[in-house]
């Protein structure tokens, strides 16, 4: 059995939720503080989540192709994006952003005002309220988001087999495996990969529901502590 499936998808997931993170949470922070046009912003930001991932992946194609505008800067300089591995990148990281977005405003949203105002009061610079304060207090929201990131990006398909491909050994993931084993009729392969993305995702649920729980403890003992 070949198992490069499994290790590009981990390779992929891997760096699009350190990408999706970071873009994740600093657009979070941006659209929470923003006075108007929250709304369009905010559905922009989205969209990825609702639209079909093939729709999502057209779209990309359009961007990162040759004659793309994206993609057409970068083939100037010898850089390709579609039918690589750094294609699958894109489209996971493009899919999973909108969760960690949504989590992570969420959390923000949770965060204590006054505790805000206070450091405010006290002369705190912004970058150190949002690493200080707000990051460490939005931290179970945070890494609830990061965990469901990562589960989306290993198991997306619809828009990685759209711009990187089904290159075995190079853009074949692990959700990608799975059609190509079915359209084969090969259901054992299809079976087995079935059962280690379900694997996956059960222990997704479980990291999810543990950190839930932890941060009702959290803020059950902050309560009683005031």
């Amino acid at each position: 059995m070949d198992f490069s499936p499994f290790f590009v998808s981990i390779r992929v997931a891997i760096l699009a939720t350190f990408i999706t993170f970071f873009l994740g949470v600093f657009s979070a922070n941006f659209v929470y503080k923003l006075k108007r046009g929250k709304g369009m912003i905010d559905s922009i930001f989205t969209l990825p989540m609702i639209l079909p991932p093939t729709v999502v992946g057209f779209f990309l194609l359009l961007i990162f192709g040759r004659n793309g505008l994206i993609g057409g800067l970068l083939h100037q300089i010898g850089v390709q994006i579609v039918f690589t591995w750094y294609g699958a990148v894109v489209a996971s990281t493009v899919v999973a952003f909108p969760l960690m977005y949504r989590t992570t405003r969420g959390a923000f949203e949770q965060v204590d005002q006054n505790i805000i105002h206070a450091a405010e009061t006290l002369g705190f610079s912004r970058s150190k309220i949002f690493w200080r304060i707000k990051v460490p207090m939005a931290k179970s929201g945070i890494l609830a988001g990061t965990v469901l990131a990562f589960a989306r990006a290993l198991g997306e398909f619809g828009a990685t087999i759209m711009l990187a491909g089904n290159i075995p050994g190079r853009t074949q993931t692990m959700a990608i495996a799975v059609f190509s084993a079915a359209s084969a009729n090969n259901r054992e392969l299809a079976f087995t990969w079935v059962v280690i993305l379900s694997l996956i995702s059960f222990g997704t649920i479980v990291m999810m529901n543990r950190l839930s729980d932890s941060n009702k403890n959290n803020k059950k003992r902050r309560k009683d502590f005031g």
